[in-house]
């Protein structure tokens, strides 16, 4: 790693600070930010800061000082990153989606007609991966009674792609979140989209969302939007809160300034997450989120006034039996 020159600590915090000064979601604070990197580079806190690694940490350290948000960030990247805007989250994001089957690793069935689809590590783009890997995962589980949607370890998200994944857990258009954009006073609305390829699993039967501190940016939109809408149960731990959308601008081979442009307003709380993150409905250890979950959703299918195999089984696994009682011979 090459060390850092002085002219190049003070390029890049001075950079980070106009960033932050002209764009920053909130123009007020983003001043004051600006100002405080200036003071912190005349008192001579980042000389120091002899590699890019602990210069981004301590840049950030003093972000996040004032802000509390963690979209806003000098972050570091061990890989070098392109120089065009949003270059760095874009080389990411693909080799993210290499190594998670397009954002869709784990697709099961639990018993009792109960699905658990995963999504992890983000939602990507729908211009970067396709729709394939959610139609496939979401086609699958289409028939199950209940569904448990993961999202333990979902870090983020497109906004496009997250209005995607909520139209096959409704029935119809639903008016998901607004976002304010800073630079043009713009307010935009998201809305699921009227149709998507194959089999919807509804808006009807039920549906559980496990979030943990991990959950972030766009699992949270995911999870936080289907809440609000009464369309499913969290359960698990308070999410991490970060509900400001941002741009990245690439200041240095391995370092990018992350700053949020605009922020989501949902239609239903009239504010969002930031912050604060999600309140579970069911709150527990996200290692025992998904077994509780289940046990839910179980209870759900079993209640229902149908005579289906699925609810037979459910009500036994209820009952304790290790396995689904069967009859006669194998097929």
């Amino acid at each position: 790693m090459t060390p850092l020159q002085p002219a190049e600590i003070a390029g890049i915090v001075t950079e980070t600070a106009r960033l932050t000064r002209e764009l920053y979601v909130f123009p007020e604070v983003g001043g004051k930010l600006a100002d405080l990197l200036a003071d912190r580079l005349a008192e001579g806190r980042y000389d120091g800061a002899a590699d890019p690694q602990t210069l981004g940490r301590l840049v950030t350290e003093d972000l996040q000082s004032v802000s509390q948000d963690r979209h806003l960030r000098l972050k570091f990247h061990h890989e070098e990153v392109p120089a065009t805007e949003n270059g760095a989250v874009l080389a990411e994001l693909h080799r993210e989606a290499d190594l998670s089957l397009g954002g869709v690793p784990l697709v099961e069935r639990l018993g009792g007609g109960v699905a658990r689809l995963k999504l992890a590590p983000i939602v990507f783009p729908l211009g970067l991966v396709g729709a394939e890997p959610l139609t496939a995962g979401f086609n699958l589980v289409a028939p199950a009674e209940a569904l448990i949607l993961d999202l333990r370890e979902c870090v983020g998200g497109h906004p496009e792609a997250v209005a995607h994944v909520s139209a096959y857990l409704l029935d119809e258009p639903t008016h998901l979140t607004t976002l304010y954009d800073r630079e043009d006073g713009s307010y935009r609305q998201l809305w699921s989209p009227a149709h998507v390829p194959g089999p919807r699993f509804g808006g009807e039967k039920p549906l559980y969302v496990l979030i943990s501190a991990a959950t972030f940016s766009g699992g949270e939109a995911l999870a936080y939007d289907l809440q609000q809408q009464g369309r499913a149960v969290v359960v698990g731990e308070r999410s991490g809160g970060g509900a400001n959308p941002r741009q990245g601008f690439t200041l240095h081979p391995q370092l990018e300034a992350t700053i949020p442009v605009s922020r989501s307003i949902n239609p239903v709380s009239g504010t969002n997450w930031e912050g604060v993150g999600i309140t579970p409905d069911i709150e527990t250890d996200p290692a025992d989120a998904l077994d509780v979950a289940h046990r839910a959703a179980l209870a759900a299918v079993a209640a229902r006034d149908t005579d289906t195999p699925s609810a037979a089984e459910a009500r036994r696994l209820l009952a304790g039996a290790a396995e689904p009682a069967r009859d006669g011979e194998p097929i």
